[in-house]
């Protein structure tokens, strides 16, 4: 008499959705992440603009140029 079960090998439709449930997870966790860094350095790229703008203008008050004369 011939054993009846399983002896297909690969993966089920279940595990594969799984997967990638997972991955879609984590792709969505890393964007998120992503775009708070990048407001974060928008964030900084605009103060230290605003920084070197209010430089700029007290060194021409004061009779710099750009160059140190």
């Amino acid at each position: 008499m011939r054993k009846i079960g399983k002896t297909r090998k690969g993966f089920t439709l279940v595990e594969m959705v799984l997967v990638i449930a997972i991955i879609v997870i984590m792709a969505s966790v890393l964007i998120i992440g992503v775009g708070t860094y990048l407001n974060a350095t928008n964030s900084a790229v605009f103060s230290v603009s605003e920084h070197n703008s209010q430089i700029n203008v007290v060194a021409q008050a004061a009779g710099f140029d750009r160059f140190g004369g």
